[in-house]
């Protein structure tokens, strides 16, 4: 058995860069770069050298993720093997499917087992990623751009999502691009795919072919590569694995490294392992280390694992050295060996060499036919060698779906070739470790002969058409027609069977026609024949009606095309009434083409319609056809249209259809009106009126219009009809509006009502007022206002008035007493009478006893004042019935009609001064009295002038610029407080007067700011509510401001009280309020200190209480009832309160409530009138209502 060579240990320097360290129990992978790939994978071009270089092993982490791999996958579809040109693109696919995935998956490419792709990415290769929102699949590409050769290699695509894994691996195989064979060197052919598996040692020949010529690899002498690697440079190393041919260079460079590790002397070893040992396949290995202590226990390992004695592993002790024996090494046996002493280990790496395979038998050229099979062959030093064959240089893949197959007996290797063809005329050559061969194979054609050709058809349109022939060959061939290739669809069918070849065309066709060849496939011979198409004459009017009717519009020009087939093309001739219509000039003409024929009509006119014929001939024989043409127009105007009914914005018309509807039915009309002073028509109708009555309607009432007609038909519109008579709209007024009782005698009863809310343009006439009794029809209620209706006949209503009534007020007479009666009003103008207004209830014809009210204004309620010589007139509603008697007296006494005239109604009473006098002024009382029935009230008249002057002004003193003046108020006030005092100054030299204060209250003032050596006079005006006194009250002693100063003694004043018991400035007045809307109460009080203010409802104060706010703003008292009821009225009071002393001040405050009320008093109705009106519709209302 050979002795493995030793390699020595020397210190050289580390290459850099060192790769990541391998794990002893990892794999080693060889690359099968060439020389060439090397040269393009160096440093100083292409891309970087991790490319090229081998793998590194797989961490812990990955095989976790490859164990999780087989629980979880995640992949729907893996990157395949795939094989590329130098300079070619490739691109890997691979898909997720996303459906159970919440996120994005991580997806990571790899070349080898630990070059991750990803930060490689650039000029040759490109990452991408999409995803497909409708299937929910991610989709990875992985492109190459122009690949080398030193691509080549094994990849790997992992995806990852949370706990899941799955990965997949595939090769990419790079061919040259030339068809040449390379020259073989068997270094280059060593490739180590795995440490410790049974395919270890397999061969890689993908870099073995550069070109076609095989030379057979001369020997080389055995050389040590470790030696030249330890004591090489560096830089030389690339150069040295280039020249002997060794691909995995890193791995080798990792053992290095770890030889020069060993620097430090060991303990327990006296003598360690060789760096390295290499030994031939099959050959014994012998490993020896010495100990310094023959005591220690030694145990060997491969790969980490321990090795045991066996056949193959011999162990031997010899004093302190102890040596392991391998026999009958093989590839399996490549690997990293180390063994312990103690603590202590030293290791070594064996390489095992395979001996090259040599090819004893070439293969020999060959020539076969198309369609033969054919067989190469050759023989090998070795059983079950692994053989390679290639076409052009091109690797023979064998496979299921591979033409190629191989066949390995023993020795003998065969390729067989199944059905032959002329492709496969190239170069084959086998390739083995240690040597190739090649031989040419030549495939040719056989004769071909002619056995049934093609015969010419004439066939029928519609017909099937079969081309038949018959040749000596199976071979496929093509059909061609008019020199164009025939493409195979539902017509045309392509038959192959055999020696037989058919073209089968079903349903013949115009276009079929021609001329057809077939020509067999790598044969120059050719079939031909003819195909003749014929066809008789036809007229196609699908396009036509069922009763072949064409309509055409008066004026327009009709071009009617028909089509029309026939083969050779027909004859046509067209006709109407036995009148040929000639080709050429005229306003009806015709045009024939060879798949159809025109009929032309200029400008058609109604003479136009009616039949027109058709006729085909040709050899196959003729067609007939004919076509009605029908000419419509627009129908002719309506006549004018008749007014029948109008209203107050509408009418309705009527009218007859035209006389002529154009050929074509009536659709419908168009309406439109004008005012008869304008020009202008506005349509007012956009949808068609189907019916000959319209009614329009928005119309102005009292303005005259006209209306006209346009009939429609499918042509279009007619012109319009002459315009109607004019008209003009009108309406009756709305019904008469408060409808009341004035007053019931014994025989009488007197209504009154107010004018309609919408009389119009007719305006109004005057009132119809009719009555019958209450015996003659029965009431029923109405839901619709509250009012009654009465279902009586217009003979049972008796007129109250024989002429039309101006006024909106009547008296029905001639009543009997005790009688009841239904009363309605109706309003009349030119258009008629309007709706009736009915009084809600029967009337008892019975004078009814109503006691005295007297309904004091507001205004009066406090003291009444006017000016002098002003008017005064004063209405003072009240009620009562029958008429009351009024009695007016002036502070207790009758009043003097010659100066106060007094004017009575049945309603109210006025008081007229017209020219009022202080001397009217008092109190008046007024009385009323029905029966026994008394009401009295009573109003304040005050009649103010303006004020006498003040009565004494005297100076009481003077002091250096200042004089003090007082006086007395003046003995007329002219009936009104004195508000205040002017006071003016006078230089006796010029007795021109200048006002000095105004508005001053007191009756003493200090006048300052005299000028020194002046003597004044004074004098003062009183003033009231009327203004200045006429006249002034003058100091009689003058006052002389003395230029020498004089002494001023200052006065003494006492403390003003300004203290005051409280006072009501401003008294609460009786009021009214509507139901449902806010009420508020206002008085004004002063007093000091300030009062505290408490309102009180029927004596009971108002505290807490929701419904009512109270504010208080400068002596301003508000007391606000948020939507009073019927509930809320009573007796309001105000009390103020301070420690001087309280006062009181209250009020009635009356809640109406009702529709009616708030309705009647928004449309402007007296108070007083509404409460008479409820009031007596309330007294008229019977006990059962």
């Amino acid at each position: 058995m050979p002795e493995p060579t030793k390699k020595e240990e020397n210190e050289v320097p580390a290459p850099a860069p060192v790769p990541p360290p391998e794990e002893p129990n990892k794999e080693k992978d060889v690359g099968n770069a060439s020389p060439k790939d090397e040269e393009e994978a160096s440093p100083s071009n292409a891309l970087p050298p991790e490319w090229s270089l081998g793998e590194s092993p797989a961490s812990e982490d990955q095989e976790k993720q490859n164990a999780n791999s087989q629980l979880s996958t995640l992949f729907v579809e893996k990157p395949q093997t795939g094989r590329v040109k130098v300079g070619e693109n490739i691109t890997f696919i691979a898909k997720v499917k996303a459906e159970d995935l919440l996120r994005k998956p991580t997806i990571k490419w790899f070349k080898g087992k630990w070059m991750d792709l990803a930060s490689k990415a650039g000029k040759h290769l490109q990452l991408k990623e999409s995803f497909e929102r409708q299937s929910r699949v991610y989709t990875f590409e992985m492109q190459i751009i122009k690949a080398k050769e030193n691509y080549a290699g094994n990849y790997r695509c992992e995806v990852t999502y949370k706990d899941k894994f799955d990965s997949c691996s595939f090769d990419l195989e790079v061919h040259e691009s030339t068809g040449t064979t390379p020259n073989i060197d068997i270094r280059s052919a060593f490739k180590r795919s795995g440490e410790g598996q049974e395919d270890a040692g397999e061969l890689d020949f993908s870099g073995l072919l550069k070109r076609r010529e095989v030379k057979q690899q001369e020997e080389e002498p055995e050389i040590d590569v470790w030696d030249l690697l330890k004591n090489a440079n560096p830089n030389e190393y690339e150069k040295i694995a280039f020249q002997y041919g060794i691909t995995d260079l890193r791995g080798m460079l990792k053992r290095l490294k770890r030889m020069r590790r060993v620097e430090k002397k060991s303990a327990a070893f006296a003598k360690i392992l060789d760096p390295a040992y290499q030994i031939d396949k099959g050959g014994r290995v012998r490993f020896v280390v010495e100990l310094a202590d023959p005591k220690l226990e030694v145990k060997w390992y491969k790969n980490g694992q321990e090795i045991r004695p066996s056949t193959k592993y011999i162990f031997e002790h010899k004093g302190c050295e102890r040596i392991m024996f391998i026999n009958n090494c093989q590839l399996t046996d490549d690997s990293e060996y180390y063994v312990t002493a103690g603590d202590e280990k030293c290791s070594t790496e064996l390489f095992v060499r395979e001996p090259p395979i040599l090819v004893t038998k070439q293969l020999e050229d060959t020539n076969a036919y198309c369609g033969e099979k054919v067989e190469l062959e050759c023989e090998v030093s070795e059983d079950d060698a692994n053989v390679k064959w290639f076409k052009n240089g091109e690797e023979i893949i064998p496979g299921p779906k591979s033409r190629y197959k191989v066949k390995v007996e023993g020795k003998k290797h065969t390729l067989i070739i199944e059905g032959a063809t002329k492709a496969d005329s190239a170069e084959y050559s086998v390739m083995t470790t240690g040597g190739q061969s090649s031989a040419k194979l030549s495939v040719g054609l056989k004769p071909l002969k002619i056995l049934t050709p093609l015969t010419d058809l004439t066939v029928q349109l519609g017909k099937e058409i079969c081309l038949k022939c018959e040749i000596s060959e199976n071979v496929t061939g093509k059909w061609t027609k008019n020199g164009l290739p025939v493409q195979e669809g539902d017509r045309l069918k392509v038959v192959h069977k055999g020696r037989i070849h058919k073209l089968v065309i079903n349903s013949a066709l115009i276009e079929d026609e021609g001329d057809y060849v077939f020509t067999p496939d790598a044969y120059t011979d050719t079939l031909p024949a003819k195909v003749h198409v014929i066809d008789p004459p036809k007229i196609n009017l699908d396009g036509l009606d069922a009763d072949n009717t064409v309509t055409v519009i008066a004026g327009s020009k009709l071009r009617l095309e028909i089509p029309i087939s026939g083969e050779p093309p027909p004859k046509v001739i067209w006709s109407r009434a036995d009148k040929a219509i000639m080709e050429g000039s005229g306003r009806i003409k015709a045009e024939s083409y060879p798949d159809s024929s025109t009929l032309i009509i200029d400008t058609a006119e109604r003479e136009d319609s009616g039949v027109y014929n058709i006729n085909l001939k040709n050899e196959a024989g003729e067609a007939h056809a004919s076509i009605k043409i029908k000419v419509v127009d627009i129908p002719d105007p309506p006549v004018a249209p008749n007014v029948t009914d109008v209203g107050d914005d509408w009418c309705i018309m009527n009218w007859e259809p035209p006389a002529y509807d154009g050929g074509s039915p009536i659709l419908g009309y168009f309406i439109e009106r004008k005012k008869k002073q304008s020009s202008r028509w506005m349509r007012l109708n956009f949808e068609l009126c189907k019916e000959t009555t319209f009614e329009p309607k928005k119309m102005i009432e009292g303005v005259a219009y006209e209306v006209r007609i346009f009939a429609v038909n499918a042509i279009g519109i007619s012109k319009p009809s002459m315009p109607s008579k004019p008209f003009v709209p009108l309406a009756v007024t709305s019904p008469p509006t408060l409808l009341a009782v004035d007053s019931v005698t014994d025989t009488t009863v007197t209504m009154k009502w107010r004018p309609p809310d919408q009389i119009g343009a007719a305006g109004l006439d005057g009132y119809v007022l009719e009555y019958c009794f209450e015996g003659s029809t029965s009431a029923k209620q109405s839901d619709e206002n509250g009012e009654a209706a009465y279902d009586l006949s217009a003979e049972e209503w008796i007129v109250a008035n024989t002429d039309l009534i101006d006024k909106t007020k009547f008296t029905i007479t001639g009543l009997p007493t005790d009688a009841k009666i239904f009363v309605r009003v109706k309003a009349v103008n030119k258009a008629g009478a309007s709706e009736p207004k009915y009084y809600s209830q029967p009337i008892l014809v019975k004078e009814i006893i109503e006691p005295p009210k007297i309904r004091i204004p507001r205004h009066l309620k406090q003291t009444y004042i006017r000016r002098v010589g002003e008017a005064v007139n004063l209405v003072i509603p009240f009620q009562g019935k029958p008429r009351p008697e009024l009695t007016w007296t002036k502070d207790g006494a009758e009043i003097d009609k010659n100066q106060i005239n007094i004017r009575n109604s049945e309603t109210d009473t006025i008081i007229f001064i017209r020219k009022a006098e202080r001397s009217h002024s008092g109190k008046y009382d007024l009385q009323v009295k029905v029966e026994k029935f008394v009401e009295s009230a009573s109003i304040e008249i005050q009649i103010v002038d303006r004020p006498g002057p003040p009565q004494l002004v005297k100076i009481e003193d003077v002091w250096g610029e200042n004089v003090a003046l007082t006086w007395t108020p003046p003995k007329d006030d002219g009936n009104a407080a004195i508000t205040g005092y002017t006071i003016q100054k006078a230089d006796k030299k010029s007795m021109e007067w200048f006002t000095v204060i105004e508005h001053y209250h007191r009756t003493n003032a200090t006048i300052t700011e005299l000028v020194i050596g002046n003597e004044y006079y004074f004098r003062v005006f009183a003033e009231n509510m009327c203004g200045l006194s006429e006249d002034a009250t003058m100091t009689k002693e003058s006052a002389v401001i003395a230029k020498d100063g004089k002494v001023y003694k200052n006065p003494v004043y006492e403390d003003f009280d300004f203290t005051e018991a409280p006072m009501f400035t401003q008294p609460l007045v009786n009021t009214y309020a509507v139901a449902g809307y806010n009420a508020t109460l206002n008085c004004s009080v002063r007093g000091n200190p300030k009062p505290k203010i408490t309102w009180m409802k029927n004596k009971v104060a108002i505290v807490d209480d929701p419904r009512y706010r109270m504010f208080s703003n400068q002596g301003v008292c508000t007391l606000e009832i948020r939507k009073p009821s019927p509930y809320d009225g009573g007796t309001y009071c105000c009390q103020a309160v301070n420690n001087l002393g309280t006062v009181e001040v209250e009020c009635k405050l009356e809640v109406k409530g009702g529709l009616s009320f708030c309705r009647l008093l928004l449309q402007g109705v007296p108070p007083n009138i509404i409460d008479s009106y409820l009031r007596d519709l309330q007294s008229s209302t019977p006990e059962g209502y």
